[in-house]
C-alpha cells in the first residue's frame, strides 16, 4: 500500500521565486494580544518551522484602532526587533471595506497597500492578496493595479483570496506577471475546493494554495454533529497511532494532497503552535486519507 510522507522543507510560492514553509501562521486574531506576547508567538512559529506569516488590513477591525490593528501590532514588533523581518515571508491582504463591503478599484487598492506598509513599518511585502473579489471592478483594472505594485518594488508577489476558479482565471488572463497564490477556505469540514475546480486550477497554473480555517473554525477540535464526530474519529485513528494531536493530523491530512496545500494556522497559543512540527511525523496510507474524506463527505465514495 502506497504511503504519503510529508516533508518540512520549504517549497516554492507558485512562480514567484519565493520559498515558504509548508505551514503558515495566520494573524486574524493577533490584534488581541500585547507586543510582548505577540513577539513570543512569532518566535514560537519560527521555532516550529514557520516562515510564512499571513495577515490583512481588516484583521483587528473590531479593535481599538478600528482598522489594521493586527498589522499595526506586527509593525510595532518588527520595529522593536528588526531581525524578525528578515526571516519572515510576509503576506497581507486588502480590498474589504466595511460596510461597502468590497473595493478593488485602483485608487482604493493603491492606498490600501500604502497604509499596510505604513502600519507594518516595512518598505515591501512579500505577498499581496486581493482579500475578496469586487464584482464592480473590471479584472483588467485589478490586474494593472497589481502589476504596478510589483513594478514599484513594494510587492514581490501577488495572489487572490476567496476567488472562484473562473474569477482567478479571468484575472490571470489580464496579468503580465503570474499570480502566485490562491487562498480558499479548506478543511475536512469544507471540501469545496476539491470539487469546484480551485485546487485543480492551482495545480494547472502552479499556484500555491493557502488554506484558511483548516480546523473548520474549531469544530474539528470540538465536534458537535455526527459528521464532525466521524471526521474527528477518523483523524484520531491516525493521530493516536503516531502520538500527535488531532489538530496536527488535520494539518497533515490537508498537506498530503498533491497540490501541497499550505494550511494557515490561526492559533494564538504558543504550545499549540509548537505542535505544528508534529504534522510531519505522520505517514498517510491511501486508506487512512480516504477514510477521513469519506467521513467528511458523510457518504461512501462512488
Amino acid at each position: 500500500m502506497s504511503e504519503m510522507i510529508l516533508s518540512p522543507d520549504s517549497r516554492p510560492l507558485g512562480k514567484s521565486g519565493i520559498t515558504v514553509s509548508p505551514i503558515a501562521w495566520g494573524m486574524w486574531r493577533f490584534a488581541g494580544v500585547g507586543p510582548k506576547e505577540g513577539r513570543a508567538l512569532i518566535e514560537a512559529a519560527f521555532a516550529a518551522g514557520v516562515t510564512l506569516f499571513d495577515t490583512a488590513d481588516i484583521y483587528g477591525f473590531d479593535g481599538d484602532g478600528g482598522f489594521g490593528d493586527a498589522e499595526s501590532l506586527l509593525g510595532d514588533i518588527l520595529a522593536g526587533t528588526p531581525s524578525l523581518r528578515g526571516d519572515m515571508v510576509l503576506a497581507t491582504k486588502g480590498g474589504i471595506t466595511p460596510p461597502v463591503p468590497y473595493d478593488s478599484g485602483r485608487d482604493y487598492l493603491t492606498k490600501a497597500l500604502e497604509n499596510s506598509l505604513r502600519r507594518l513599518r516595512t518598505e515591501q511585502v512579500d505577498l499581496y492578496q486581493i482579500h475578496r473579489p469586487d464584482i464592480l471592478t473590471h479584472p483588467q483594472e485589478v490586474a494593472r493595479t497589481l502589476e504596478d505594485m510589483v513594478s514599484s518594488g513594494k510587492v514581490r508577489a501577488i495572489g487572490v483570496s476567496n476567488y472562484t476558479a473562473d474569477q482567478t482565471r479571468t484575472l490571470a488572463s489580464f496579468l503580465s506577471v503570474p499570480l502566485s497564490s490562491q487562498q480558499p477556505e479548506f478543511s475536512p469540514l469544507f471540501l469545496d475546493p476539491l470539487t469546484n475546480g480551485l485546487i485543480d486550477q492551482a495545480m494547472e497554473l502552479d499556484l500555491a494554495v493557502l488554506a484558511w480555517s483548516p480546523l473548520g473554525g474549531g469544530r474539528i477540535g470540538t465536534p458537535g454533529t455526527p459528521r464532525e464526530e466521524a471526521v474527528a474519529a477518523a483523524l484520531d485513528t491516525v493521530a493516536k497511532r503516531t502520538g500527535v494531536s488531532r489538530a496536527a493530523a488535520t494539518y497533515s491530512w490537508i498537506m498530503a494532497h498533491p497540490a501541497r496545500v499550505i494550511p494557515i494556522v490561526g492559533t494564538q497559543n504558543a504550545d499549540r503552535i509548537a505542535e505544528l512540527a508534529d504534522a510531519f511525523r505522520i505517514t498517510w496510507t491511501r486508506r487512512d486519507w480516504y477514510d477521513v474524506l469519506v467521513a467528511a463527505r458523510g457518504e461512501k465514495l462512488p
